[in-house]
């Protein structure tokens, strides 16, 4: 990183304006109410557990995030599986490991809660995030998602 250094650590809710002004330089586009669902979800709920993180670099300046939550039970899956929804790294970050960090920190965290298996879901088309979640070991799951457009 050039001389630099990043610090992972859970994310708090004072992130969220540094996750929506990332997310919006990534996409180009802002999805503020996106992230006040999310943030309501993970922070609001008596129920949270501390699953998502934030990357910042030697200035404390957040570059980058990965948001996922456990299974409690949904859909008949238990508490040993977990989702990676979200991650984004700042455009002027990316390429520089940041993104590996995350996710391995992720994992990290994850399995030290119990998880055994993380779930992510990628379009099919974007082949350089297929790529990006290859590298970091996930490989195509024996379930397929079905969708139905009304």
């Amino acid at each position: 990183m050039e001389g630099r250094s990043i610090n992972v650590r859970l994310m708090e809710a004072e992130d969220f304006d540094a996750i929506v002004a990332i997310d919006e330089k990534i996409l180009g586009k802002s999805r503020r109410e996106y992230y006040e669902a999310k943030f309501e979800k993970l922070f609001g709920s008596k129920d949270y557990v501390p699953a998502s993180l934030v990357a910042e670099d030697d200035s404390g300046k957040v570059v980058g995030f990965v948001m996922g939550e456990l299974y409690v039970g949904e859909y008949g899956i238990f508490q040993e599986e977990a989702t990676l929804d979200t991650i984004g790294v700042d455009p002027d970050f990316q390429n520089k490991g940041i993104g590996r960090t995350l996710i391995n920190e992720f994992v990290d965290h994850l399995r030290e809660m119990g998880v055994r298996k993380i779930y992510t879901l990628v379009d099919w088309n974007d082949s350089e995030l297929i790529r990006f979640f290859s590298s970091n070991n996930f490989s195509p799951s024996r379930t397929i998602n079905l969708e139905r457009e009304i």
